[in-house]
């Protein structure tokens, strides 16, 4: 079995991959918090609390602590393994602070148990992404001046709920909530939302903490042992021979031994055939 492809067939790596995957996320992070520091700049300068001179200062504070936070929050932080459940809720309400301090909102934070179970980075990450933008979205659509925020975990899900005083008309097809929608079903998540006609809207989600790994097509149609998916997954993740054998601790041989066991059984003549058919 040739393990060199054509570069016509090769695949993207999952180093390459993984890094399309986290670019992504890190940009969505910080559309959602240039928004929120622009609608905190917008509370400052209409804050009756504050006249002219006090409401310059501030925002010119405000903007200058978040050009620090932009600059200097790295990519290993943006992405760390796990985080604890308190501490990832304690930056959401350090993101949404200037607007409790400076605008009408009046927020509510129930937060998680402390010993709550830690959460995957792109967990943590994608539920203060959509914290955000439920709360900007509910701010929008106006006459909102309360919402309460509440996460909790259930061993297995994160469990995070919103609900607002507004106007009740947020359902779960408004365009406003399609960027949370689009990342809870990439998380394999549970979206919810109730709305009320004048007592407002009530947002409940459900993020797995584990979630389980992708079924591919022909692992259903073809029976395999365990290894053989083990090293199926890998070479539609884009695994070379060497770097099979490294992941699972096996001999090269032993990775071309299952290789052409897969394609026997699928009835492929090449890798990249066995790729196509098992994606």
């Amino acid at each position: 079995m040739d393990d060199v492809m054509d570069d016509s067939a090769r695949l993207p790596s999952p180093a390459s991959r993984q890094f399309v995957v986290d670019h992504a996320r890190v940009v969505a992070e910080l559309a959602d918090r240039h928004a929120v520091t622009l609608e905190s700049l917008l509370a400052v300068l209409r804050s009756p609390r504050l006249d002219d001179r006090a409401a310059r200062t501030m925002a010119i504070d405000l903007a200058a602590a978040a050009l620090v936070s932009l600059r200097t929050q790295t990519d290993q932080q943006r992405s760390a393994i796990l985080e604890p459940v308190v501490g990832a809720f304690s930056r959401l309400r350090n993101d949404l602070r200037p607007l409790v301090r400076f605008g009408d909102l009046d927020v509510q934070f129930i937060e998680p148990p402390a010993k709550g179970r830690a959460l995957p980075g792109e967990v943590a990450h994608a539920a203060r992404a959509m914290v955000r933008t439920a709360v900007l979205a509910m701010v929008d659509a106006g006459e909102t001046r309360r919402v309460r925020i509440q996460w909790d975990c259930d061993g297995l899900n994160l469990l995070v709920r919103i609900r607002d005083d507004g106007r009740g008309e947020l359902s779960a097809h408004d365009d406003a909530l399609r960027p949370i929608a689009e990342n809870v079903a990439a998380l394999d998540g549970r979206l919810d939302v109730s709305s009320t006609p004048g007592w407002g809207s009530d947002l409940s989600i459900t993020l797995p903490l584990d979630p389980p790994a992708p079924v591919l097509p022909l692992e259903e149609s073809i029976e395999l042992s365990p290894r053989e998916r083990e090293v199926l997954q890998l070479l539609v993740g884009g695994g070379r021979n060497q770097e099979i054998a490294r992941d699972l601790g096996i001999s090269q041989n032993t990775v071309k031994f299952h290789v052409s066991n897969l394609l026997r059984k699928a009835g492929a003549r090449t890798r990249a055939e066995l790729v196509a058919l098992a994606r």
